[in-house]
Formats: C-alpha cells, sequence, structure tokens
C-alpha cells in the first residue's frame, strides 16, 4: 500500500507540474513595436495612398484598428514614461513646467523614479523574459556613473541593446545641436566677435593705428580662445557624450553609427526572439525611426516618392515585416501579440522631412491638439483578436500597461493610480464603450485639453483652455522653435474651445452657444471632471528640474578616458546595404 500511495502522490505531482507547464506556455508572448514621430498619415491603413506600408497595413487587415488611439503627451520622454507605466507622467514627475521637456543629458540625473513599476517589471516576475531593443531615452544614473537608477535593466528588463538617450541631430556629423541651439548660437557668435576684434587690433597695432597695449591684444586673445574652447566643450564632444550604443551596462559603441543602426537594431530584436522561442518573452522593440535626422539604408534610398522622410517609412515598415517574419516562422504567431505604435505624432515643423498627421490638426509637441497626439494603433494575435476589426472609441498608449498584466496573469499595481485601462473587454467586443469617459491631455505639466466621452451618447467632446500659437501649414511651426512651448507664447480660452471629435476630428468648427444647444452644460462636466482629476494627483520630485536636468560629468557614461569618450566593439564590417 505504502509504494501505490507513493506512485499516486508522484501522479499527482507530475501532473501538478504538468498543468503548470501548459498553463505557463499558453500565455501569449508581447512584441512591442513603437516608431518615433511617425504621424498617422503616414501609414496606408490610415489614409495615406502614397507612402508603401504593406506590413503594417497587412497586421490592420489580420488584426484589430485602433482610430482614436491617444498618446499621454506630445513628447518622446513623458509619452514614453506614461506608456511604460500605465499613469499619466505628471504624476511621476516626468513632465515640465519649462521649456525643456524631454531628458537632453546621458549625464543628467532625471528619469524614470526607481519607484515606478513598469509592465516589464510586472512581466519579469511573472517568469517572462524582457528585452528592450532601441531607443530608452527614460534616463540613466542617479548619483553617481554606474548607479544605472533610471536603466531599463531597473526597470524590469532583462536585456538591453540600444540608445539610453535618442537619435537627435547632434547625432550626425555637420549637423546644428538641437539640445543647445540657442546657447550654441550665441557661443559661436561672441566667439566670432572676439576674434574679428582680435585680428582688428592686432593689424591696428602691427601698423600704428591703434594704440594699445600688446597685453590689451593678448587678453583679449585668451578670453575669445576660452570662449572657443568652452564652445567646442559643449558642442564638439556632445556627439561623443549623448550619442552611443549599449548593450545591457556596457557601452559597445561611443559615439553611435547611424548607417549601421537599423542592420543591428533588427539583428538584435530577431535573436532576441530566438533565444526566448521556448518561454514567454517580451520583446520592446522601440525603433528609431523617423526621428530626423534620418538614416536610411541604401536599398530603400531614393524608392518613395516623398523624398528621405518617405524612404524611413518604408523602410519602418520593411523592418515591422522582418519582425513578423521571424514570428511567424518560428511558428509562435498563435502565441503572439504584435501591437504597433508610434509614440505620438508627426514633426510639422520639421517641414521638408517631417511627418504628415493626416486630417489632425497640429503635431508634435502641441499641446492638446490632435496631430500631436493621435497615432497609430494596430494589435494582432491570430486566434484571438477578431480579423479586420477597427475601434473607434478612444483608447490610449496607457492601456498597454494593464491589457499586458492581466493576460500574463500578473496584478495590475494596487498601491498607486493606474490611468491606462484593459484593452480586451474593447477587442473582443464585450463591450461597445471605452472604459475612458475622461482623457486629459497634458503639455508638460499644464493641462490644455480635456477629451469626454459621454455614456450613452455618440459624441466625443474636447475642451481646449490653452493652445499653442503655430502655423498651421507647419512650415514656420511655433515662433520658429523646434518645439512649441506649453506655458508661453500660447493662447488661453475663457470660455474654452469646444469641438465635437466625432462630427468633427480635424478640430476646425469651434462649436458655441448658439451652435451646441447644451454648451454650457459640457463645459460644466468637463471642469468638474478637472477638479477630480487634480485631488488625484500628488506632489512628487521632478526629474525635470533645473538640477535634473543638468550635465553632470559625474554621471557621464563612457567608454575610454573622460572627456575622450571612444569605443567601437560594434561595426564587425557591417554596411549600409
Amino acid at each position: 500500500y505504502r509504494n501505490i500511495l507513493l506512485a499516486i502522490l508522484c501522479s499527482c505531482c507530475l501532473w501538478r507540474s504538468y498543468g503548470r507547464t501548459v498553463e505557463t506556455d499558453s500565455r501569449p508572448n508581447f512584441v512591442l513595436i513603437m516608431a518615433d514621430d511617425l504621424g498617422i498619415g503616414d501609414i496606408g491603413c490610415y489614409g495615406n495612398d502614397t507612402i508603401r506600408t504593406p506590413n503594417i497595413d497587412k497586421l490592420a487587415k489580420e488584426g484589430v484598428k485602433l482610430t482614436q488611439h491617444i498618446a499621454a503627451a506630445p513628447l518622446c520622454t513623458p509619452s514614453r514614461a506614461a506608456f511604460m507605466t500605465g499613469r499619466y507622467p505628471v504624476r511621476s514627475g516626468m513632465d515640465s513646467s519649462s521649456r525643456v521637456r524631454v531628458l537632453l543629458w546621458t549625464g543628467g540625473s532625471g528619469g524614470l523614479p526607481p519607484n515606478e513599476t513598469t509592465f516589464a517589471k510586472v512581466l519579469q516576475n511573472e517568469g517572462y523574459a524582457t528585452g528592450i531593443i532601441g531607443k530608452w531615452h527614460l534616463g540613466v544614473s542617479c548619483e553617481v556613473r554606474n548607479d544605472h537608477c533610471h536603466h531599463p535593466l531597473n526597470h524590469g528588463f532583462d536585456y538591453f541593446y540600444g540608445l539610453p538617450f535618442t537619435n537627435a541631430m547632434d547625432c550626425k556629423p555637420g549637423e546644428e545641436s538641437f539640445i543647445m541651439v540657442d546657447v550654441q548660437a550665441n557661443l559661436r557668435l561672441v566667439s566670432q566677435m572676439i576674434a574679428v576684434a582680435v585680428v582688428t587690433l592686432t593689424v591696428g597695432k602691427l601698423t600704428d593705428l591703434v594704440f594699445i597695449s600688446w597685453k590689451v591684444v593678448a587678453c583679449l586673445a585668451v578670453f575669445g580662445f576660452l570662449f572657443f574652447a568652452s564652445w567646442y566643450l559643449c558642442f564638439g564632444f556632445l556627439r561623443y557624450w549623448n550619442c552611443f550604443v549599449m548593450r545591457n551596462h556596457e557601452v559597445v559603441q561611443q559615439p553611435l553609427m547611424l548607417e549601421m543602426l537599423p542592420h543591428k537594431l533588427l539583428e538584435q530584436a530577431v535573436q532576441y526572439i530566438e533565444r526566448n522561442k521556448q518561454i514567454p518573452f517580451l520583446l520592446f522593440f522601440s525603433l528609431l525611426h523617423v526621428h530626423t535626422p534620418l538614416f536610411t539604408r541604401t536599398k530603400f534610398i531614393g524608392k518613395s516618392k516623398h523624398g528621405q522622410y518617405g524612404d524611413n517609412v518604408e523602410e519602418l515598415d520593411w523592418m515591422v515585416g522582418e519582425i513578423v517574419d521571424v514570428v511567424e516562422n518560428l511558428g509562435l504567431a498563435n502565441k503572439t501579440l504584435i501591437y504597433f505604435v508610434s509614440d505620438h505624432g508627426g514633426h510639422v515643423e520639421d517641414c521638408q522631412v517631417g511627418g504628415w498627421n493626416g486630417i489632425y490638426r497640429g503635431g508634435k509637441g502641441m499641446g492638446g491638439w490632435e496631430g500631436g497626439i493621435r497615432v497609430p494603433g494596430v494589435l494582432r494575435w491570430p486566434g484571438v483578436f477578431p480579423a479586420g476589426r477597427e475601434i473607434d472609441k478612444p483608447t490610449s498608449l496607457m492601456d498597454i500597461y494593464p491589457t499586458l498584466i492581466t493576460l500574463a496573469g500578473g496584478q495590475v499595481p494596487h498601491d498607486r493610480i493606474i490611468d491606462g485601462r484593459n484593452l480586451m473587454p474593447l477587442i473582443e467586443g464585450k463591450v461597445q464603450q471605452s472604459d475612458h469617459e475622461f482623457m486629459f491631455h497634458y503639455c508638460g505639466i499644464y493641462l490644455h485639453a480635456v477629451r469626454w466621452q459621454p455614456k450613452d451618447s455618440g459624441s466625443i467632446w474636447k475642451a481646449h483652455y490653452l493652445t499653442p500659437v503655430f502655423s498651421p501649414e507647419g512650415a514656420i511651426g511655433c515662433y520658429n522653435k523646434h518645439i512649441c512651448p506649453c506655458h508661453e507664447h500660447v493662447t488661453s480660452h475663457d470660455p474654452p474651445l469646444l469641438f465635437d471629435l466625432s462630427k468633427d476630428p480635424s478640430e476646425t468648427k469651434r462649436l458655441s452657444p448658439r451652435t451646441e444647444p447644451h454648451f454650457h452644460e459640457i463645459l460644466d462636466r468637463i471642469a468638474v471632471a478637472v477638479e477630480e482629476h487634480k485631488k488625484t494627483l500628488s506632489p512628487v520630485p521632478q526629474q525635470f528640474s533645473f538640477s535634473n536636468i543638468l550635465w553632470k560629468p559625474w554621471l557621464q557614461p563612457c567608454c575610454g578616458i573622460f572627456p575622450f569618450c571612444w569605443c567601437d566593439k560594434e561595426s564587425n564590417g557591417v554596411r549600409n546595404s
């Protein structure tokens, strides 16, 4: 009897173990593909008929297309912070009261706070392999160079290959600095003026036309040299300090080589999927396309009808197709949820090479206008998600947070406010209305607009309290600024601008008490929602404070001897083919 009992117990244990294995294996993989600065109007399935995006279009045809998918901010860093945490960036201190609204230095101390819980961290605790390939832009270190408190590996990812910063004009040799363009221009101007003065005084002294001592000329020359040295120190090394590639905690290429990045990032993403095909995995493929400066592999140059930008979009689409092919060739298609999105709208100030936001007004950085926050959102999971479904209800990038965690069998944190909503009931058709009755559209820490989807109503109201002053054509932008400011050069509206997005998604037909009988009732209800929302906000350390965004030499990641940071462990004969 003892042997029989032992055999029964062993069988039970084996069956329980097998059950856990089946349950674990039944959880989906997640491949999240995020483009950078891509306009919703740049993609075929969202209305573009001149740029070829067959792979993204196929994803939409085989899955679900979200037509009111909204970013929590119109700029990179705050939008990505909200995406990773499921929370408005103002809750984590990841938005700003000043002109600086993105992280500017890898040697700064600001970034995604260590006490924030990303979806990667939750999935990692649930046994998922978690990797990020590409752009991070959420900080590196806090107090010392290698503490890496903001690093992806401190936020739930077990593998990182890519840029801790972003792709910026500073990363391309010969381009003007984007990060400190005003300071750079002023330093250069002063240096040139001093140089002209020194040359003039020297010539005058040699020809006895100027009666000053050589000491004065020498002092002015030294002063000019110091100005020139300051200019070069700030900007000659900037490409080395900000533009580099890391593998996990190690800097492997400094400065980065833009021409080889598409190949390397795609290669890393493919290898990550192949390495983890036997276990549930999360891959966040965070592309640099189509952020300027544009870089495109040779085989895509001149292929589109829209110059370098169109070429870049078509290359992005090809990369999406390569990732989908790997998933399918490994037999993982029915076990993998693929999500494609852009972090915010296209950049209309880059009018020669920037994106197109379709019928929507405004663009990147432009407060609450639709063009800066309405983004493409496509999800495919064969056999689970209905093919060809289009959802025209308000959804958010923050919704990916609870959706992934729920599908992975994890628990959404209960110790903090989560602003995202689980997308599954909407995707599966169990509900017809989005859980987002109100959505709050911030520019920095300033609330610019509010969206209201009343229950049991087909209307979607949007009220603008503040709007940036910009040229609708995008040729001028915001007072010739690269990014619109949030609190200066803006127009305050009292009463707020009111639009019905269900009838006027382009936000061109301003409503009034004469054209909308319930005008005042609508604004009053939105005002109540704003007050209720403000009560949920708590004071938090500001990650964009002056001390946090200031460059600190002791925090600067460096491969080699500081400040001459240089290394290249990645080239290996890779060509821009």
